[in-house]
């Protein structure tokens, strides 16, 4: 079966017109051989393959002998891109960041590479238009904030999800702007440019697409997959990698790396994809989209993380732990066999969304996670007490946080009037007189009732005010 499936790859286009079929071949091939070849030369692949981690391959040859082979001969090196374009990574960009750590835990090398150069450029894939043009220092602004981010989730990986008896591979992160600073544009376009044939170029899928869209295409977004080629390039001939790792929609500038590399010195490379991460409603999840859920704690905290994957439908669930986690698949198994048999707990869920925000953001953030969700969907006033201040403005992003002095004398409703969370006069008095006011997730209906500490005022300092259902209000109380 997979020798006719490589038989049907061969009769397709090598440049374009038919990608969509080479997709779905490729797909196949690769399942398909994985499975019926010796374990001895596969079970990297086949492992990533049975998880869903793998999509695609290229070239077709990919999905026989060739690759396989080539893990299993030693520690190879394997590269992923992430253009700088906004200062943290998503939950999008995860699955590729978790499939280097797998071939890091094979013995492989990986490299991260961000994009400073090329995130002034722009990657036209899946963009219905172009982005506005980055000034230079929002793009290094950027890639600290990337940098950081990634760095952390392979520490994380390391200290809470690796198999000590087994080797890791090497790790670095990389800016390809190091490589294109010192270069002048006449002299790359005189070496790289002629390598590419305009005919090829304009048959990619992304090209395509928006040289039919009303706002067309710029050269500076056309000359994208140029640059992207020549990084797989360039670190075929310094680190000696072969391998580059990328999202579905990077399948046709892989492909420019492979046919550059091989047009320049003959050298056989391969490119791998990883499935894009939808919404439950199928939408792509990312910054164009709108709907990112971001890797850094400044923009999405760690209960956030947590409570994305832990909303996750029933439907999905299994496909997520396979995706995002490292536990076994007999693991796996086991926990959905426990969900079906007490749906209510949610074990598959909870398990799910503390692995994910433990390898984010390790171990203190998912005790931070937890202690978030216990304070707001199960009224722990314990973990109230608990959270620090930074914790209490995560979980109550929107709300106003004040530091007030502790007056002698301060009663419900001085607290109240000044953090302006009633009106003034006899409609606030009405108000908390009513129960239309809670300290600490518990109602109060005693305007005149003086603060007490322990039970209005936390063991650390802080109050949680809420008024109606929804209007929450962070007090810290400083004292002379």
């Amino acid at each position: 079966m997979a020798a006719s499936m490589a038989r049907t790859c061969c009769h397709v286009s090598r440049h374009g017109a038919c990608i969509l079929r080479r997709r779905t071949s490729l797909c196949l091939a690769l399942g398909s051989k994985l499975h019926c070849s010796s374990p001895a030369h596969n079970g990297l692949l086949s492992s990533l393959n049975k998880r869903g981690v793998l999509k695609d391959s290229f070239p077709e040859d990919a999905a026989q002998d060739q690759l396989p082979r080539l893990l299993q001969s030693g520690a190879q090196t394997v590269y992923c891109g992430f253009d700088p374009t906004a200062d943290s990574l998503h939950v999008g960009n995860l699955l590729a960041i978790i499939g280097l750590l797998h071939f890091r835990s094979a013995g492989h090398h990986v490299l991260a590479v961000l994009g400073g150069a090329t995130a002034q450029i722009g990657d036209p894939s899946g963009k219905t238009s172009e982005r506005e043009r980055m000034p230079a220092d929002a793009v290094e602004a950027n890639t600290r904030g990337i940098r950081e981010s990634i760095q952390r989730i392979f520490t994380n990986h390391e200290l809470y999800f690796q198999d000590t008896s087994r080797k890791l591979g090497t790790v670095s992160v990389l800016n390809n702007l190091s490589w294109y600073k010192n270069w002048d544009v006449v002299d790359f376009l005189s070496e790289a440019g002629r390598h590419f044939r305009m005919g090829t170029m304009l048959s990619r899928h992304s090209v395509q697409s928006r040289l039919k869209s009303a706002d067309g295409m710029s050269l500076t977004e056309f000359t994208y997959q140029v640059f992207q080629a020549y990084d797989f390039h360039h670190l075929n001939q310094i680190y000696g990698c072969k391998i580059q790792l990328g999202g579905t929609d990077q399948l046709g500038n892989l492909m420019s790396g492979h046919e550059y590399i091989h047009k320049v010195g003959g050298e056989q490379v391969y490119g791998l994809t990883v499935p894009l991460v939808t919404s439950s409603a199928g939408d792509k999840l990312g910054k164009t989209a709108g709907n990112a859920v971001w890797l850094n704690r400044d923009k999405t905290s760690p209960f956030e993380l947590y409570q994305f994957f832990l909303r996750q439908p029933d439907v999905g669930v299994e496909r997520y732990l396979n995706l995002f986690t490292f536990l076994p698949l007999a693991e796996v198994e086991r926990l959905m066999e426990q969900q079906r048999e007490d749906p209510g707990k949610r074990l598959a869920h909870k398990r799910l969304a503390a692995e994910v925000t433990k390898l984010v953001h390790g171990k203190e953030g998912l005790e931070s996670a937890k202690r978030c969700t216990n304070a707001l969907y199960h009224s722990s006033v314990q973990a109230l007490e608990e959270m620090t201040d930074d914790e209490l403005q995560e979980l109550f992003r929107e709300a106003p946080f004040h530091e007030l002095l502790m007056e002698p004398g301060t009663t419900v409703i001085d607290a109240c009037r000044r953090v302006n969370a009633i009106p003034e006069g006899p409609r606030g008095y009405q108000m908390v007189s009513e129960g239309a006011v809670w300290i600490n997730h518990r109602r109060t209906d005693k305007p005149e009732q003086l603060l007490i500490p322990n039970l209005h005022i936390l063991s650390n300092g802080l109050t949680l005010l809420r008024v109606g259902k929804r209007n929450f209000y962070i007090i810290k109380w400083l004292t002379l």
